[in-house]
Formats: C-alpha cells, structure tokens, sequence
C-alpha cells in the first residue's frame, strides 16, 4: 500500500442549523439518528440489506421491534462497540455520492454482502430486558455550546500570527513579529489592560508563525520566521528552556504527539522530526515542495499538504509515503480529534475533508467560498469544533455538523485556539486578539 494514491469521491455532508427533523432526536447516541434521516437509502445499500419500498410501511422483526423500543440510554448501550463519530458523519451523508468503506468494519464477511451473524438468543434478548432503565439526570453526555459571548480583547500591537490559551490558568499566549505577550486570566474578561509579561526576541525581525502548547500546558514551542525552534518553560514565569537548530529559513507549522516526545516541524519542501526530550533532530524528512504547508500528527503516522492540493499520509516508524489523496484545491489546515480517529482538513475553498485515519471513509462538508484564511481547532471533549474562514467563525457539532453558532469579526481571523477546559474561545487577527466565553 506504500504511496497509494487513493481514488478520491466523498460522501457529502451538510452543515445545518436545527432543521426541524433533528430536534426531537436523542442526544446519547448518533446511532439513533440514522431511523429517519433522508439518507437512509444510502446506509441500506452500504450494509447490504434493500432499500425500502415505496407501498405500506415495512415489517420490522421481533429482534428491530425490541431494539426499537428501547430506551435512548438502553440502544446506546447496545451500540458501544461502534464509533458514534462515524454514524453520525454517515447519517450525514448525501444520497448517491460515493464513499469506500474497509470491509472490516461492516458487518457482512464481504463488501456489500447481508450480515451472516444470527440474531440475538432469547437468553440475550431477556438479559436486555432486565436491565433497567437509566435516569436521564445521571446520563453523562458531552455538552455543546449553544453560544458565546465576546467578552474582552488583548491588545498585541502588531499582527497575531499564532495563539494559545492554556485550560488550568487561562493563560493567553499571542506570538508574532518581535515578541510573545503573555496575558492572565484576568486580562480575558477586560479591553484594554496590560499583558502580564512580554517576551522579546534577540532578533527583532523574527516572527512566530506557528505555536503548540504541550499537553500537560507547562510547555510551549514557536517555529517561525527563525533558524530556530524554540522551547519554552511557562512555570513560574515563562522562560526559554532550549532553542533547536532547524535547517530552514521559515517554520509554517508545527505538531506535537499526544505523549509530547514527538514534535514536527514543516518547511518548505520537508519536515523535520524532532524527539523532544532528548532534543535531538530525529530525521529531516522530504515531502513535496508544494504540499507541505500544514502538518499534523496522528499515533504512528503524520499528515503533511498544501498548495499541490493533495494531502499525504506518512508512516512516522518507515517514512514510507502511505496514502495520497488530491483535494483538488489548496490545503490551508489540518487538524484531528481527541480520539485522533478522524482526520479534519481545510481547504481553499471553505470546504471541510474528513476522513478516517486508518479506514478508507471520506466526507465532505461543502460551503463553495474562497478564502484567505482557513484554521480549524477541536474542541477536548470532542463533541464540537471551531472552523475561521476570514472574518467569519463557526462553531460544528461533531459529529452531526450542526451549527451552533456563527459570529463576524471586522478583520481577518489569522489563528484561533479552544482551552481545554473548553471554556474559552481565542481568535488572533490584525493586531489583537478576541476572547470569547462559551456559554452551555
């Protein structure tokens, strides 16, 4: 499979704003969504059973008829073992477009074949029965925003190239040419008050592109307009701690692994792969001139793409090129959720790819508008993400992609980030930064 390059067609997906079918549908799973979504058609065809008829209503089995009369808390009990991210997205998805799928992950022994597996025994179905029903007050259910509220504005003087705000103290990092402010949480909720530090480069000339704040959020590390990538201590006070010697001129973007050991660093025309703890340069990794814009990092591989328009999967043990597939329009982002199951990529165009990291499942969320500047950032609870297309931002439920909110900036949104405590919203643009409260 090394450097397969991939037949691209996507199911297409809607991003919508409470359509009146969806209100009444159970938040505690996406499974129960698929029963009368318009694109049922399409999951009957993927699954291997006919689609419905036209003439009376169908006649379910005892076994559809018992799951039917479940419970929300009960049916999401039977659908564990599945990825609601991947129902949800599927149930999304438009009649008649295409989308390949692994055969190991559907239920019949081949592709397009019916489920061979028998129905469930009685001694299952009353075992089923006897569980009781779960109370909704004591159902965990990720929460979404329902709005935000702009609460205050951080002033950095000159162009906000990259930002980070940390989830324990609500530390705001704003990074751009000549210098990192640093504001505490009490700057948030204001408009005009001082950062509570500024750290200035020995070069005045360099500007930071690009910053990752490390897992643990006592750690932060800035590529640039610099020779350098450069690591700093944040606590007590922030501090460099080391400066590593890239080999090129200008840094565009940076990833961390989920255990912080692992740090990518994308050039133009390479990547630098970088063990952190040890602070050595592992390997400088060549990809194509024009494809390596955006880099991001999942388990045992990395994703790399940009202006060619193709984005390129790469095993980070061999360094084999393992998939490519051609976008078709030039890559501006590349992101994944907490799961790190599911691969968000932004385009020139507005357009939103996702696809499965290690199966071949792909999707489209098509919104046809050329822009400047595209970032995307998921939430930590998974349960929602931020995409800035230049002035505007959107806040998508994942996965059902509802839009939960939008809002208009006056400039150009250059850079955002969520806390992970996912209370905060930051947005960089043209010479400050937006905090905004994200209310439930």
């Amino acid at each position: 499979m090394s450097g397969e390059k991939e037949e691209d067609s996507f199911g297409i997906l809607r991003i919508y704003d409470e359509p009146e079918e969806r209100r009444n549908v159970p938040e505690s799973s996406g499974i129960a969504s698929l029963h009368e979504h318009p694109a049922q058609s399409q999951l009957y065809g993927v699954y291997g059973t006919p689609p419905p008829s036209l003439g009376p209503p169908m006649q379910h089995s005892p076994v559809y008829q018992e799951m039917s009369s479940m419970t929300p808390q009960q049916w999401a009990l039977q659908t564990l073992d599945r990825s609601e991210l991947q129902a949800g997205w599927l149930s999304e998805a438009e009649p008649g477009e295409e989308a390949e799928f692994s055969p190991s992950v559907l239920p019949g022994s081949e592709f397009g074949q019916p489920c061979s597996s028998p129905p469930p025994s009685e001694e299952v179905l009353s075992f089923l029965r006897a569980i009781p029903p779960i109370p909704d007050e004591v159902v965990v259910r990720q929460r979404t925003p329902r709005e935000s509220w702009k609460v205050g504005r951080l002033r950095h003087g000159k162009k906000v190239y990259a930002i980070a705000i940390g989830g324990s103290t609500h530390h705001v990092y704003t990074c751009g040419q000549g210098y990192i402010k640093v504001w505490d949480a009490s700057a948030l909720h204001a408009w005009d008050k001082a950062p509570q530090a500024q750290l200035n480069f020995q070069d005045h000339q360099n500007c930071v592109l690009t910053c990752k704040l490390f897992p643990d959020e006592q750690s932060l590390i800035t590529g640039g307009l610099s020779r350098t990538l450069t690591l700093w201590d944040l606590a007590p006070t922030p501090r460099i701690r080391a400066q590593l010697a890239s080999t090129g001129p200008v840094c565009y973007s940076l990833a961390i692994s989920s255990n912080a050991q692992i740090c990518l660093a994308c050039f133009k025309g390479f990547v630098e792969i970088w063990d952190l703890q040890n602070q050595i340069l592992i390997r400088k990794h060549e990809v194509p001139e024009y494809g390596s814009r955006c880099v991001d990092i999942v388990g045992n591989k990395f994703w790399t793409g940009g202006e060619d328009t193709n984005l390129y999967s790469w095993d980070l043990r061999s360094y084999q090129k393992l998939q490519q597939h051609d976008l078709q329009h030039e890559i501006l982002s590349i992101t994944h959720d907490p799961s790190e199951e599911w691969i968000l990529v932004g385009l020139r165009t507005s357009d939103i790819i996702i696809l499965h990291s290690h199966r071949k499942e792909k999707f489209k969320a098509v919104i046809h508008k050329y822009i400047h500047h595209h970032n995307l950032k998921f939430a930590s609870c998974g349960s929602y993400f931020v995409s800035t297309l230049d002035e505007s931002i959107h806040c998508l439920a994942a996965p059902s992609l509802q839009r939960l909110f939008q809002v208009e900036e006056s400039t150009e949104i250059l850079c955002c980030d969520v806390s992970s405590d996912n209370q905060y919203l930051v947005t960089g643009s043209k010479n400050s930064a937006t905090v905004y409260k994200l209310l439930y």
